[in-house]
């Protein structure tokens, strides 16, 4: 374990080590100030004192996470290259994802959006591999659930509302914040599966903050590629399941004993992850379910910690407001300034509308 890990972890003792090996070191990721509007502006106030709700402008919304998304994808295209290019010690990473992207799409179990690759993949019977997973014993005693907000996971989201469980997603690339709530008690019939959307959370979900008091029962992450037989795991590369679950550590949400089940097609199983060469930071899976079958994997692949400072660079810091405010909690509690990473040169974000 790194000395900081330990310095701090034993000084205070009551918060979780926070780790982070890497997030993706060229993504880009857009500032939070616009999109933050629609989530958490829905009501200002009259002139006489009382609230008024404040349409939501649903199509603004979409327009504007769908530019962000491409913009992250093009960064992490630009990433990949670069990684190749330089013999970078994460570019084996890359082959695997390529091929399996390529593999969705040559052999059509690729379904929208299209094309996949730079996405965790939306795959041909993502419903029923959602479907799977409902049936697991963990998914129903679980009274809270936190599910990714990709595509091939929706059914997923729909089936943990219409289950009556609560339903934690982040906002994608934590672009408007933190994470949100979803209560299936407070929606309709009707708008169950709007709430299952980017959309639907924005507008339906609750914003909370590190000092939400929740316990979460269950994880499902979304991937590119999963070893059955190790858990190992492979996302799209931005490092974003990763710092999501480190942050859940502190806030005492989950533990090394809560399952993390992810959802994919039969050929995004691979034999190739060398488990060794993977770093403390990546989350390992253990239950695998697919349309046709369903893994325990058992791993033996320690679960991360939390979030490693000293590997996240002054300029990702800036752009992520979130981690900026758990950093200054940590130095505040503990006294102590927390490491940093090396400075980086990032990738410019989309341009914003005004």
């Amino acid at each position: 374990m790194d000395p900081c890990t330990i310095r701090l972890s034993s000084q205070f003792p009551l918060l979780p080590a926070i780790s982070l090996r890497r997030v993706s070191t060229h993504t880009s990721l857009p500032s939070v100030s616009h999109l933050r509007h629609f989530q958490r502006k829905r009501f200002n106030l009259e002139a006489g004192g009382g609230v008024r709700a404040q349409k939501f402008d649903e199509a603004a919304f979409e327009a504007e996470r769908l530019s962000l998304d491409a913009a992250a994808r093009e960064s992490m295209a630009e990433s990949s290259k670069r990684d190749e290019a330089e013999d970078d010690p994460k570019a084996w990473k890359w082959v695997i994802r390529k091929r399996i992207w390529d593999l969705l799409e040559a052999r059509n179990f690729a379904q929208n959006p299209r094309p996949v690759h730079h996405r965790i993949p939306n795959f041909v019977g993502a419903a029923a591999a959602a479907q799977k997973l409902a049936e697991l014993d963990v998914f129903r005693a679980a009274r809270c659930v936190k599910v990714n907000p990709d595509s091939p996971q929706k059914q997923v989201r729909f089936l943990t509302l219409t289950g009556g469980k609560k339903l934690l997603t982040p906002q994608p690339r934590l672009r408007t914040g933190f994470f949100s709530v979803l209560d299936s008690s407070t929606l309709t019939p009707s708008t169950i599966n709007e709430a299952c959307t980017s959309v639907g959370v924005a507008k339906h979900g609750r914003p909370i903050g590190l000092d939400e008091k929740i316990e979460v029962d269950l994880i499902v992450i979304g991937s590119v590629a999963v070893d059955p037989t190790t858990g190992a795991r492979l996302g799209k590369g931005e490092g974003f399941a990763e710092l999501e679950y480190g942050m859940l550590r502190y806030m005492g949400a989950i533990n090394d004993s809560t399952p993390v089940v992810t959802s994919i097609h039969d050929c995004q199983l691979v034999d190739d992850i060398p488990v060794e060469k993977l770093l403390i930071h990546d989350v390992p899976v253990d239950i695998i379910c697919t349309p046709t079958q369903v893994f325990f994997t058992n791993t033996a692949i320690p679960k991360p910690q939390g979030i490693y400072w000293e590997k996240l660079s002054p300029e990702k810091l800036g752009q992520i407001r979130i981690l900026r405010e758990l950093k200054r909690r940590i130095e505040q509690e503990t006294g102590q300034t927390l490491p940093c990473g090396p400075s980086e040169k990032l990738p410019p974000t989309a341009q914003r509308r005004r």
